[in-house]
């Protein structure tokens, strides 16, 4: 899955922070949801304007995220 097609970031939505395409849906708000347990089908529900494509979007953008943005701690030493 490409999030890039479903994700945007526009100064004049939302201050610019991340969002669906189409939407005014924050993905915190979608991570938020997954976070405190809801499921796709709970967080479709909750934002008629949001798809099931667009929260496994969500899930592989934060995915990417993690990748690039988490430091790798430091191996313990093996003697």
């Amino acid at each position: 899955m490409d999030y890039r097609e479903r994700i945007v970031r526009d100064p004049a939505i939302c201050g610019g922070v991340p969002v669906l395409r189409g939407t005014r849906v924050p993905l915190r708000t979608v991570l938020a949801s997954l976070a405190d347990g809801a499921d796709i089908a709970e967080i479709v529900e909750a934002f008629p304007t949001v798809t099931e494509q667009d929260v496994r979007a969500v899930i592989a953008y934060a995915a990417a995220s993690a990748t690039d943005d988490l430091p790798l701690s430091p191996l313990p030493d093996v003697a």
